[in-house]
């Protein structure tokens, strides 16, 4: 007969609450690391969820291509709580779920309401404080009040917090801090230092030879007992006790830590050079690069709707064509299948046939981008020129510039946009055209 397993209730925090002043102010968390399918933040929670919950994710058909920790695993992901930065308010939530929703897995996951069902582990957003540690609590604390809300109502044992920079944290290191967390009630991820350590006073003077073989260099995930930490926080800011991980915070009010073996892999997003580097700065992909000029121009004409990059563009003319005249997609199509030597945009939609009249631009440029990555080309940058006497461009160049990388699937960094007028010169210049450049950098 087989047996029925209880399931250990898990909890994982992720905080991503920091305003990445190394990072140039660019929220680390929310950086892209060289997929459109993966920013920093949702590849740490992804690592977590497939852990813990991977049913989660079968049940949808979806497939994680990670490797699979075989061991018994008599736990549970009932919440995932990611900290965002104080005071953001709901624009701090959709910030930190345009970067967990890139991937697919967790969009499918958590966005459509009825495709929950009780193996779907709750996300919750809260917003952190003034310090890890504040953000760390404020966290507990909700997830104490949301599970007393619950029916039935019921709270996780084990609560792993896991820094939201950290996104090459792997199934094994998790499951490792899990097993040792239910064994002795509190549980870290470490490495042992490279470099010898020393201890030194203010003035920079050596106080203590430490010895390198008793040291550890402390990672996250780390894992605690819920309650026994909650309440450790507690005590903690009662007594104004500050310190930079949850560990010494146990240490002080509850007991040991136990220590698994992390990665020299798991490391923290800092500073802009920890971020992957893209394979266009290195040799092998200097010899697989790709540039590519698009050109188009099109009249204005009266009742016509201006639409420029899939959006519309209020004004009294718009483009005249055979599809809906998308000027600057025609470019961009255009410069993208030429740097892949794949065909034109003329060839593949040819204005001569009826079934691409009043056609939506956006669609030829997914099916000629569709071309291009088949073909296995991967967007490094696109920029653009539009030039248009009136109206001003500028007000929605980031309405465009997101268009086009939502179309594309890749960053909005990659996307930029410029107009220029006509100066009152030629048909530009006079309101009866619109003329517009494209270039792009593919590689591969």
């Amino acid at each position: 007969m087989e047996m029925k397993i209880n399931h250990i209730p898990v909890a994982v925090v992720i905080t991503a609450a920091g305003s990445s002043t190394r990072m140039g102010g660019q929220k680390k968390e929310y950086r892209s690391l060289g997929s459109p399918s993966a920013t920093v933040l949702s590849a740490a929670t992804e690592a977590f969820v497939s852990a813990l919950a991977p049913q989660t994710f079968s049940d949808k058909g979806e497939k994680i291509q990670q490797k699979r920790v075989d061991a018994p695993r008599p736990f549970q992901l009932t919440h995932v709580v990611v900290t965002i930065q104080p005071h953001s308010g709901s624009a701090g939530e959709q910030a930190a779920k345009e970067a967990l929703f890139t991937s697919p897995n967790l969009k499918s996951l958590w966005e459509t309401p009825f495709q929950e069902s009780v193996s779907t582990p709750q996300l919750l957003f809260v917003e952190g404080g003034e310090s890890r540690q504040e953000s760390v609590y404020k966290a507990l604390q909700a997830l104490t009040h949301h599970t007393e809300q619950a029916v039935p109502p019921g709270e996780p044992e084990i609560v792993l917090i896991h820094d939201g920079a950290r996104p090459f944290v792997t199934e094994e290191i998790i499951v490792q801090v899990v097993a040792a967390t239910l064994e002795q009630g509190a549980a870290a991820c470490g490495i042992p230092p490279v470099d010898t350590q020393k201890e030194v006073d203010p003035q920079g003077l050596i106080v203590r030879h430490l010895q390198r073989d008793s040291l550890v260099a402390i990672q996250t995930p780390q894992g605690f007992r819920f309650q026994p930490l909650l309440q450790a926080h507690q005590r903690a800011a009662a007594d104004n006790f500050e310190t930079t991980d949850d560990t010494a915070i146990w240490g002080k009010y509850v007991g040991t830590v136990k220590i698994t073996s992390g990665s020299v892999d798991n490391k923290k997003i800092t500073f802009p050079g920890d971020l992957p580097h893209d394979k266009v700065h290195s040799k092998e992909a200097a010899m697989n690069l790709r540039t590519g000029l698009g050109y188009d121009l099109h009249r204005l004409e009266e009742g016509r709707t201006l639409i420029l990059g899939g959006v519309m563009i209020p004004f009294h003319k718009g483009e005249a064509g055979h599809s809906d005249g998308d000027v600057l997609l025609h470019a961009i199509t255009d410069a993208l299948l030429g740097a892949a030597a794949r065909s034109d945009i003329g060839e593949l939609f040819p204005p001569s046939d009826a079934q691409w009249k009043g056609a939506d631009s956006r669609q030829l440029l997914q099916a000629a981008w569709s071309l291009v990555t088949e073909a296995g080309w991967k967007l490094v940058n696109l920029d653009c020129v539009v030039a248009i006497q009136e109206p001003k461009i500028l007000p929605h160049r980031e309405a465009i510039r997101k268009s086009i990388s939502e179309i594309l699937q890749v960053d909005v960094d990659q996307v930029f946009i410029k107009a220029k007028t006509g100066e009152k010169l030629g048909p530009v210049g006079n309101s009866e055209a619109v003329e517009v450049w494209a270039t792009c950098l593919l590689t591969k």
